[in-house]
């Protein structure tokens, strides 16, 4: 029997315009199989967190244009689990929205909130590390994170930082750093009292909303005024009528650099954000030489390092080309160098600019 008190917000609402042209904003990359296993990102996130958490205490956070995607994905999900913004205002505004209706639901609750689009192995180990939080959480005024030991010095996440001599499981969070150039992100791991930040938080509603009261008093303001409507037919007229009011700010800024309160534990897991087409090769089984292919049937020459994806059995036949994005969607053929992968993010804005299209 799982804990009643135990509940799960699953954040949905991104675009993952690094993975265009297979996400994009009418469908971003939560809802699609990136990795060819026949599961969505979501579907794999919300089976993941069922393995501790009531199904249905399981909320998904999104933006309210996919409301039916999220529906239609998770069957066993109810509209009542589905928190819709009508505005995309960052994080903080939003899990603060979700932790109130929770409240209002179950005053007791203790809660993660966790990416919809992440690769976790090993369950059976993100499962421990998320009970030993709850448990802290449960029993101290605790905002917990979970930091990924780092393998390389990667200057596109943010770090946690903790004290040096601290040996507890549970680690009080010295600060928050922001993402580094290579030097320094060098310099971080070297020192070893340092985490990425892999934005997996678990608190008890009720630490969570004191620290928004404490830290952003105009935010929990404007929200805890229409705690009489969460959860009733009124809720979407308060929340339609006040959401865009709320300032554009992110969890970490709004709360987590602020706080004094503030631990980590350790992930036991292997852990990626799946944030690019990179992270994806790397996390894909490769062939002889070393292309990671999803969906097509390949016949490669001279051509090495790839990432290949396309429609189901596609033929796809590849000469001379050298870690290289390859993926063909429908309308769109991308073709690009791994290497600027970053990139593609401004490639989704130019093409909007040159192209009067819905691709994107």
């Amino acid at each position: 029997m799982k804990n009643k008190n135990y509940y799960a917000i699953l954040m949905a609402g991104g675009v993952g315009s690094r993975f265009w042209p297979i996400s994009t904003s009418a469908f971003p990359k939560q809802f699609h199989d990136m990795l060819g296993t026949g599961d969505t990102l979501i579907q794999k996130t919300f089976s993941r967190l069922s393995n501790l958490i009531p199904k249905e205490n399981i909320f998904i956070l999104t933006n309210e244009k996919y409301n039916d995607l999220v529906l239609e994905q998770l069957p066993e999900v109810t509209q009542r689990q589905v928190v819709l913004e009508p505005e995309m205002r960052n994080t903080a505004p939003c899990i603060l929205y979700a932790s109130l209706k929770i409240q209002k639901e179950n005053p007791d609750a203790v809660m993660i909130v966790a990416p919809s689009d992440h690769w976790i192995e090993n369950e059976e180990s993100f499962v421990s590390n998320v009970q030993t939080a709850f448990n802290f959480c449960q029993q101290n005024d605790a905002l917990m994170t979970l930091g990924i030991p780092p393998t390389f010095p990667n200057t596109g996440y943010g770090y946690i930082e903790t004290n040096k001599g601290d040996t507890n499981e549970i680690k009080k969070v010295l600060q928050f750093r922001e993402k580094p150039n290579y030097e320094t992100a060098k310099q971080f791991i070297s020192q070893g009292n340092f985490l990425w930040n892999a934005g997996i938080f678990m608190w008890s509603a009720k630490s969570v909303i004191a620290a928004f009261q404490k830290h952003q008093p105009t935010l929990f303001n404007l929200f805890q005024k229409g705690i009489s409507t969460y959860n009733t037919d009124a809720e979407d007229d308060f929340i339609q009528n006040n959401y865009a009011k709320s300032e554009n700010i992110s969890i970490d800024y709004a709360i987590l650099e602020n706080a004094k309160n503030v631990y980590v534990s350790k992930a036991t897991f292997d852990w990626n954000d799946l944030g690019t087409w990179g992270s994806l090769y790397d996390k894909l089984d490769k062939d002889n030489n070393n292309n990671a292919i999803v969906n097509a049937s390949v016949l490669a020459q001279d051509a090495k390092g790839n990432m290949i994806r396309s429609q189901k059995g596609k033929l796809v036949v590849i000469d001379g080309l050298q870690d290289y994005i390859i993926v063909d969607k429908q309308d769109v053929l991308l073709i690009y160098p791994k290497s600027k992968e970053q990139d593609i993010k401004q490639i989704v804005t130019k093409v909007k600019e040159n192209f009067n299209t819905n691709l994107t």
